[in-house]
């Protein structure tokens, strides 16, 4: 996916990175010693072949000056922070970081090299698997979200925009579905419902949130495109930049995008039955995730719709639900 949040780089600057974050260590020699890898939708990425034939990946934030959403101000900060802190578990399969880089004297933003993961991208290759291995997979990643889950923080909200939190999960949500509202005023984004109509049905059922006490760690973004997998077997899970701390039913495994009903990561997790007020948050969680996904189209120009799509399907399935109940 191509976006004019990508800071991409020439080989001579990656090179001088490369230097610096494993002590002087060149680059390979070759063309295919830097391969950009283009699955993101934000950052720019690269695997990188080191002179010593390691191959390590790289990942550089937008140019300072990117136009971004408010709630991903210093989301580097936080995806860093995010895999380090969740090492400290061996059941959830996370890169180590190698090194971090926040001097901007080489790259005008920050960057990261992490290790390489074994195996491939789920999303390439979970039709060639098995039934019964994706079932087992799906169940895999269940169980790898709750893990990420029991971390327990001190705050609700986004560790790298300290505007974006409160002590209340409530607070924290509100404020956080206003400022993507407010992201989306300056594009003048076209929801198909009237931002007040959308304040409203969040208002409408925000006492559901109130039942939320305790701040959890939430991945947000763990779709299969950030799952890796190799002889049937997740080896690693990326991309940890949109983590927060939050209620666990805002993880991706909640939200009905290409299915309806229990899903078997739902089983792996150990979560299958809902209460009216955790359907109640589980509709508000869609209905943020849409509007993320459509306003972000306005700031990115994509090259394909296929997000935007999905933005409006989910939108108005929300918004009919919200309204309805």
């Amino acid at each position: 996916m191509e976006s004019k949040t990508k800071n991409k780089k020439t080989r001579e600057q990656l090179g001088r990175m490369a230097e610096r974050a494993f002590g002087g260590t060149k680059l390979a020699d070759g063309e295919d010693a830097v391969l950009e890898l283009k699955e993101g939708w934000f950052n720019v990425a690269y695997c990188i072949r080191l002179a010593d034939s390691r191959e390590v990946i790289l990942k550089i934030a937008p140019p300072q000056d990117a136009e971004v959403l408010i709630y991903e101000k210093n989301i580097m900060d936080t995806e860093v922070s995010a895999m380090r802190l969740v090492r400290e578990n061996p059941a959830i399969p996370v890169p180590q970081i190698y090194f971090f880089d926040q001097s901007r004297d080489l790259c005008d933003s920050d960057y990261f090299f992490m290790e390489k993961l074994a195996g491939d991208n789920l999303i390439h290759v979970k039709q060639s698997l098995s039934p019964e291995t994706q079932i087992e997979i799906e169940m895999r990643i269940g169980a790898i979200v709750r893990e990420i889950n029991g971390f327990t923080g001190t705050y609700f909200g986004y560790e790298g925009n300290s505007d974006l939190r409160s002590n209340n999960w409530k607070d924290a949500f509100i404020k956080i579905m206003d400022s993507v509202l407010d992201d989306g005023k300056r594009k003048n984004v076209d929801y198909g419902f009237g931002v007040d109509d959308i304040r409203t049905a969040i208002l409408k059922h925000a006492a559901s949130l109130e039942t939320v006490t305790t701040p959890q760690l939430v991945h947000w973004d763990a779709w299969n495109s950030n799952f890796f997998v190799q002889d049937g077997k997740i080896t690693g899970i990326l991309d940890f930049e949109r983590a927060l701390w939050a209620d666990p039913l805002m993880e991706a495994q909640f939200r009905t995008i290409f299915s309806d009903g229990i899903s078997d990561s739902m089983r792996g997790y150990g979560k299958t039955s809902f209460t009216h007020q955790e359907e109640q948050r589980c509709q508000l969680y869609t209905l943020h995730l849409a509007l993320v996904m459509n306003t972000e189209c306005y700031y990115r120009n994509y090259d394909s719709d296929f997000g935007y799509n999905i933005s409006i399907a989910l939108l108005g399935k929300a918004m009919s639900w919200l309204k309805k109940n």
